[in-house]
């Protein structure tokens, strides 16, 4: 990406996005995803585009539709604790079709909003749209969590397509272009009540499926075409807070609770999981050692948790209230392989690179977004080379095996104030310079 360290401290955001050699997958394949070309229009746009929301943002995800106009749409998610939440889908006034008598150039906007519902009145937890699957077709799908899984499609208001000629996207008498239709409400019990959902995930190779987390301790496996619970299991002993599927795989995934615990599924064999680390210390603070790597008997919760896009047998989490990430390696399961120590406030949120398979961001209560790349190091490699000149006919592995300590990172290579305690972060996978970030009122596409 940009430079690396130097004694002034990490890059800041701005300075255009290029993939460094060192940031590159270990071993390209035809899989590996490539950016599409930047447009002149995206070489002309602001490095910093702000949106101002009417209420508190807290869900936050980039559209995966590849094209330009259509990849550059947030979907935006309310957190209003007393009083009806909403869902808002924006995008940038030169894809809205807004006439230019129409658009105040002034506006401390510069994304607009083009569709808006009501999502009741339980907080947004998570908004995600449908992985894209190749095609056109008249819809977006997308998905929420909260009080139930929601799935919503996004299409063309009818009042905008057929009110007569030269007049598609003006905006209707209700102000919004497009309309967003609650296509199905799924509930994990057959009882009145649901216990809230806390996060899901949408299964990026098999986009039929989707997986939720509640506080009642279960994950639930949903086949979003037939609108059916595939399968239902208590996953943690207390709630459970993240959920997520393995990038490439339509059967695992992992999730992580209030007991502390990262513990893996496999759909082929849910008799049992696997937990890939525990956390064991009395109380986390916010600058010393990882919990994992303290004295105390009673577990810290672990609040997120997310895989390495491009390389699976990578996880990141962090625990509540803590500044610091770990990053785990499923194959070397109990101890962190790296962790990262830069913020001075209790870490929100965090994303994989969707092209670097060494990097990850993430975001504070200190108003920092990092950067971070966290490439084996030089002794991994030659431990890998040593294990495979005994024998590699077995060896499947993507990337190096890790020695069982713990590297600690202190600096970020790229960093950015936004001016506010960052509680959303959103890495677009089909425009991979962009990182979109929530915090109070607003929304921020940083360009990289």
């Amino acid at each position: 990406m940009a430079s690396p360290l130097n004694a002034s401290g990490p890059a800041s955001f701005g300075q255009g996005y290029s993939l460094s050699a060192s940031s590159s997958p270990s071993s390209p394949s035809a899989s590996t995803p490539i950016p599409p070309p930047i447009s002149r229009q995206q070489q002309q746009r602001k490095e910093i585009l702000n949106y101002s929301a009417p209420w508190p943002v807290y869900g936050l995800d980039w559209s995966n539709q590849p094209t330009e106009r259509e990849a550059l749409r947030l979907a935006v998610g309310s957190f209003i604790e007393d009083g009806s939440n909403k869902i808002q889908i924006i995008t940038l006034p030169e894809f809205a079709g807004i006439e230019e008598r129409d658009y105040n150039p002034n506006s401390m906007s510069d994304w607009v909003p083009i569709a808006e519902t009501n999502h009741q009145q339980y907080p947004v937890t998570k908004i995600k749209w449908e992985p894209y699957k190749g095609g056109h077709r008249s819809f977006d799908l997308l998905a929420t969590t909260g009080d139930y899984l929601r799935l919503w499609e996004l299409k063309e208001d009818t009042e905008t397509t057929t009110s007569g000629n030269n007049t598609i996207g003006r905006r209707p008498a209700h102000g919004f272009q497009q309309q967003l239709a609650q296509r199905a409400v799924l509930a994990n019990t057959k009882a009145n009540f649901c216990a809230p959902l806390t996060s899901f995930d949408w299964n990026t190779y098999d986009p039929a499926l989707i997986v939720t987390s509640s506080i009642d301790t279960t994950c639930t496996v949903w086949n979003v075409e037939t609108n059916q619970a595939k399968t239902q299991l208590i996953a943690h002993d207390k709630e459970v807070y993240d959920v997520t599927f393995a990038g490439n795989n339509a059967d695992i995934f992992a999730s992580v609770g209030a007991d502390g615990s990262v513990r893996m599924f496999d759909l082929r064999a849910l008799e049992h999981s696997t937990i890939i680390y525990e956390t064991t210390a009395s109380s986390p603070t916010m600058s010393g050692p990882s919990p994992s790597l303290q004295t105390g008997a009673q577990s810290v919760p672990l609040v997120r948790l997310a895989f390495n896009k491009l390389d699976t047998n990578y996880l990141s989490t962090f625990h509540m209230d803590s500044s610091s990430v770990q990053i785990l390696d499923i194959r070397v399961p109990g101890i962190p392989v790296s962790e990262l120590r830069g913020h001075k406030g209790a870490l929100n949120c965090m994303a994989w690179s969707p092209i670097g398979s060494t990097e990850i961001a993430t975001g504070s209560d200190d108003h920092q977004v990092f950067i971070w790349e966290v490439n084996p190091s030089r002794q991994d490699r030659e431990e890998l080379d040593y294990h495979h000149s005994k024998s590699t006919s077995n060896s499947t592995a993507k990337s190096p095996v890790p020695s069982p300590t713990t590297r600690v990172l202190n600096e970020p290579f790229r960093a950015a104030n936004v001016g506010g305690e960052v509680n959303q972060l959103a890495w677009s996978s089909a425009s991979p310079d962009w990182i979109a970030v929530g915090f109070g009122r607003t929304v921020q596409a940083l360009r990289l």
